[in-house]
């Protein structure tokens, strides 16, 4: 094998964050040594792919791992060509990536170099204060950064009156003591005293005045950070006059100043290989998702509903590439008062068995579980774990294909970026809601609500007291760079909604209304579908 392709391995390993042993280099190469020269980099990007797959105990590969990698792929290849599909079927095993919220890099934003840099130190569970901490501040700098890139809020190069046309400077807060006159801040909307609002920055807070204020499209509820536009009265309050959010920012131009660094955690790309894949993701006309919300398995109805959407995918000329399952998967929520854990596990068997009895699905689709609010789990904390083991065992022995993933997950589609997210927000945010939303540009919550997300660049801006949130793991809910395809599972109706080239949807409540979505990440088309 030539000294070129090994170290075309060598590269493509670190820049997905593995280091390979010599004897696990060699296993590889004799690997793609079965493939023709054209076909080697797909083979990398094969077995790569169904690397980052596995549950690995350290990102330290040796020969053992790679060696069961391999038999996995060839005996995929053996099967596939039993049916005369392998090109499907390798391709489908290619293209999606599942990322678990638990596994995602965790950046933070230097302020003085001012540039981004991985976090490398342990990320315990349980952290301490300077982790709840970090969790506002982060978030904070994520938004500050951004926000000083805009046009109309970057500080002007020369202190002249053209260029500061236009211009809204953000001024600390901290400085606002016996300033006079309108001035620009952004800061954390926080209740340090009952009833009394204030906002923060890293440098002060100061107690803040709504009334009156005009507002933009969204939510503003305690806890999310805004730029407002006010001065100072005598008693020491900042009167709002205009209200907003941090203003987005373009995809293309986040990632250009990412250098490198990978915030979606399916690993760094070369600007080479992810124009390929994009090629590759327009082509991929056939493949298609459908995502199902509130799946009940102790709902007769709910389960003949599935039963009969199964059926029709079956039947299709092409199946779709991956089914995702969202939660929650019991009409009961799981808490202590659960009545019988053991009969949720016999369910979640037969739920495999129906879906066994599909032969084309079972064989050529992909099964994905994101459990919701009120499943099973350690905590309600967010980001919540995968399905236990317990529960999913009987459902393994039919699906031994199936992923369970953690709330919220991440898919990659070659190059396309999709983020899941199973939670009943919308009615959280309404309730936390300090102003009536603006009816300026729609009156639509579902629209309110991915404003809200994607200006804040974090899928629950929501109080801790409300939502607690994970803090070393608060870096697991960043929608940043912003991705191409929000799914907000959510028990309220079904909708979808493109906002600023961003593709938003709710599937609705399967078990409720029967409703379900099928996607296709070739064009991000989004078909509402309903039983």
């Amino acid at each position: 094998m030539s000294t070129a392709i090994r170290k075309k391995v060598q590269k493509r390993c670190k820049i997905r964050g593995y280091n390979l042993k010599v004897d696990a280099l060699d296993e590889i190469l004799s690997f793609i040594s079965r493939f023709p020269d054209a076909d080697a980099n797909d083979a990398i990007d094969l077995l790569l792919d169904e690397l980052h797959n596995q549950t690995l105990k350290s990102l330290i590969i040796d020969k053992e791992v790679v060696q069961a990698v391999v038999t996995l792929l060839l005996e995929a290849e053996a099967a596939g060509d039993e049916e005369g599909d392998t090109s499907h079927a390798a391709s489908t095993i290619s293209a999606i990536r599942v990322v678990d919220a638990f596994l995602l890099p965790k950046l933070r934003y230097d302020s003085i170099r001012k540039l981004f840099y991985e976090h490398t130190g342990n990320l315990p569970i349980h952290g301490d204060a300077s982790g709840k901490a970090n969790l506002y501040r982060d978030r904070y700098q994520l938004l500050f950064q951004r926000l000083t890139r805009d046009q109309h809020f970057s500080k002007p190069a020369f202190d002249s009156e053209i260029s500061n046309v236009g211009n809204c400077e953000i001024s600390p807060i901290q400085s606002l003591v016996g300033q006079t006159g309108r001035k620009w801040v952004m800061g954390l909307i926080s209740q340090l005293e009952d009833g009394h609002f204030y906002l923060e920055d890293l440098t002060a807070s100061v107690e803040i005045s709504l009334t009156n204020a005009k507002i933009t499209t969204g939510f503003f509820s305690e806890n999310t950070i805004v730029v407002a536009e006010g001065e100072m009265r005598v008693e020491g309050i900042f009167q709002v006059i205009t209200c907003g959010f941090p203003p987005l920012e373009d995809r293309e131009k986040s990632l250009k100043l990412l250098a490198g660094h990978d915030f979606f955690g399916s690993g760094a790309l070369l600007r080479e290989e992810t124009l390929r894949l994009a090629e590759l993701e327009k082509k991929a006309v056939n493949d298609m998702f459908v995502i199902i919300s509130d799946i009940w398995l102790d709902n007769e109805e709910a389960m003949g509903k599935l039963a009969t959407v199964l059926d029709v995918f079956e039947n299709e000329e092409v199946v779709p590439s991956l089914f995702v399952f969202m939660g929650n998967f019991s009409s009961h929520p799981c808490n202590l008062s659960f009545p019988s854990f053991s009969s949720l596990r016999s369910q979640f068997g037969k739920l495999g068995k129906m879906i066994g009895m599909h032969q084309r699905l079972k064989e050529n689709s992909r099964f994905l579980f994101i459990p919701g609010p009120d499943d099973a789990g350690p905590s309600k904390a967010l980001p919540r774990c995968a399905l236990p083991k317990y529960l999913t065992e009987e459902l393994r022995e039919h699906i031994p294909n199936a992923i369970f993933s953690s709330n919220p997950c991440r898919v990659k589609f070659f190059s396309q970026e999709i983020v899941f997210f199973r939670e009943d927000l919308l009615y959280r945010m309404r309730r936390s809601c300090l102003l009536p939303p603006s009816a300026e540009e729609t009156e639509d919550p579902f629209e309110h609500l991915v404003a809200t997300i994607t200006h804040q660049s974090h899928l629950c801006p929501l109080p801790l007291v409300v939502q607690p949130i994970i803090w070393n793991y608060d870096h697991a809910l960043y929608l940043y760079p912003t991705p191409h395809t929000i799914v907000l599972g959510d028990r309220s109706k079904q909708k979808a909604f493109k906002y600023t080239g961003i593709t938003c949807f709710n599937p609705g409540s399967f078990s409720s209304d029967g409703t379900f979505v099928a996607y296709r990440p070739c064009n991000q088309e989004v078909e509402l579908s309903a039983l």
